[in-house]
């Protein structure tokens, strides 16, 4: 259930019309408690971690919309009270991939220099 929450959330979201909620927002990890009646829903932007912020902030005021989405997309007996959680953790993986290629590159040059 959690990855069919996951599959349909994206879809949701973007026709919300809240100004707070970015257009460039991931669902990261949907965590779904064993008796159906609670959901942890992590959200990241691309843009950053302000962003992310103020989007969670958009949906927690949208959540009743989702949560009755969810119910009647996904036909459950139960529909479950959706909590939205900011993640940064795709901004620091970015961050990480940067650094990573700045030594990658400051790497390559020293070898050429050494190489002359």
């Amino acid at each position: 259930m959690s990855e069919d929450i996951h599959r349909e959330l994206p879809d949701i979201i973007r026709q919300l019309k809240d100004p707070r909620i970015s257009s460039m927002l991931t669902v990261v990890r949907v965590d779904l408690a064993g008796d159906g009646s609670h959901c942890k829903v992590y959200i990241s932007s691309l843009l950053g971690e302000e962003d992310t912020r103020q989007s969670v902030k958009g949906l927690r005021s949208a959540a009743g919309f989702v949560r009755r989405e969810l119910f009647s997309r996904l036909k459950m007996r139960k529909s479950p009270e959706i909590e939205f959680i900011a993640d940064n953790s795709i901004a620091k993986g970015a961050e990480i991939t940067r650094k990573l290629q700045t030594l990658a590159e400051e790497n390559g040059t020293e070898e050429e220099d050494a190489e002359d």
